[in-house]
């Protein structure tokens, strides 16, 4: 049984830093993609940044050079890294697997339809 369990949101105020863990198991598979993504209320889910097995990373427009995305070498937790944060950043946080085997291509990587595996999620809000 897949799980992912995110823990490290708080809250913060805008420009500061806060990083976050997404612990993975009973995930074995060789071609993947796994990320972070972020749903605010009344917004849809969107993509953040993600990891695939290849490793290219990929960022949203708003957030890239502030956000890192990484994964430890055991392959079994994946970090974002979240610097000078702003107050459109809160959100719950989600990390996300992709389906088994699937190593997910150009825009799909962002996209949360194609991520078959989800965790709880991490509340981060930052205040202005």
């Amino acid at each position: 049984q897949v799980q992912l369990v995110e823990s490290g949101g708080g809250s913060v105020q805008a420009g500061g830093s806060l990083r976050l863990s997404c612990v993975v198991s009973g995930y074995t598979y060789s071609n993947y993609c796994m990320g972070w993504f972020r749903q605010a209320p009344g917004k849809e889910r969107e993509g953040v940044a993600t990891i695939c097995t290849d490793r290219i990373t990929s960022y949203a427009d708003s957030v890239k050079g502030r956000f890192a995305i990484s994964q430890d070498s055991a392959k079994i937790a994946l970090y974002l890294q979240m610097n000078s944060l702003k107050p459109e950043d809160a959100a719950m946080y989600y990390c996300a697997a992709s389906r088994g085997g699937t190593l997910l291509l150009g825009l799909a990587r962002m996209r949360a339809q194609y991520f078959a595996y989800w965790g709880q999620g991490t509340q981060v809000t930052v205040s202005s």
